[in-house]
């Protein structure tokens, strides 16, 4: 029976993390077939082996795709990591995916059934996700993600440059078996394009029910795609221009305000 869902697990450098993500996954307890895909980047420490060693025990479960080399791009790091996830979302044949990166981990048994229960349900939906408890490397206390949100978004609230949509929260339609435009490929943090093209397919629905772990952590990617980084506001800016053409000049003036914003981070940074 072929999988109703299938998990992306991108995981680079994890081997500290990837048991408790993986257990979050395995944890799911769902009337579906849910198949796992994690795809390695050439780590250089042990978490191919412990992939490796999950595959074997859930070799219905898990399908393991371990690089022997880093897939990139090398240059510029802040891209780094991305033909890795272009790389599982070319294995994706589902017509429902999850996302979760290998230092997070999902807390809550029955997240998928009830994400998967809601999309069956609300056909406008092209994606859900709910919040997540952050948790810090260096011992500051953890705290939800999201104070109050509303339950609904769409487009132009990805397009407003704040941070939305946990990664590990999410449950979305499969829309991308045509690939993935060039701008994906040049902006940095790609889960930002992951979730704009999901919602050029439908609205994003909220659930303020804490149901997975977002571990922020000196190796994390992100700590890369800060406000503090020239690279990062710059690569954002040429981002929302390429996107405002993509979606053939709808968002302009909201897309010029945000734009806006940038360049004046850009300006204070020294």
């Amino acid at each position: 029976m072929s999988a109703t869902l299938q998990v992306l697990v991108p995981t680079f450098r994890h081997g500290a993390f990837i048991s408790q993500t993986l257990d979050g996954c395995l944890l799911q307890q769902t009337d579906f077939e849910v198949e796992i895909l994690v795809s390695d980047d050439g780590s250089d420490d042990h978490t191919a082996a412990v992939v490796q060693a999950y595959q074997q025990r859930f070799p219905e479960k898990i399908k393991a795709f371990l690089h022997k080399q880093n897939l990139g791009p090398a240059h510029p790091r802040e891209l780094g990591g991305k033909n890795n996830v272009l790389f599982l979302f070319g294995q994706a044949t589902a017509p429902l995916l999850a996302l979760c990166e290998g230092d997070d981990y999902w807390t809550d048994p029955h997240k998928l059934q009830r994400q998967v229960d809601f999309l069956h349900n609300s056909p406008d939906a092209a994606l859900c996700f709910h919040n997540v408890q952050v948790v810090y490397e260096d011992g500051s206390p953890p705290h939800p993600f999201h104070g109050p949100l509303q339950e609904w978004f769409e487009v132009n609230d990805l397009l407003q440059g704040t941070w939305l949509v946990p990664t590990c929260s999410t449950v979305f339609r499969n829309v991308f078996q045509g690939g993935f435009p060039g701008w994906f490929h040049r902006m940095a943090g790609g889960d930002l394009g992951i979730f704009l093209l999901a919602a050029a397919h439908g609205r994003l629905h909220y659930d303020p029910a804490v149901q997975a772990v977002y571990r922020r952590h000196s190796g994390g990617q992100s700590l890369l795609h800060t406000p503090g980084s020239r690279f990062f506001l710059q690569n954002r800016r040429a981002f929302y221009q390429e996107v405002d053409s993509w979606f053939s000049g709808k968002y302009s003036t909201l897309l010029q305000q945000t734009t806006a914003r940038l360049d004046a981070q850009l300006a204070a940074l020294p």
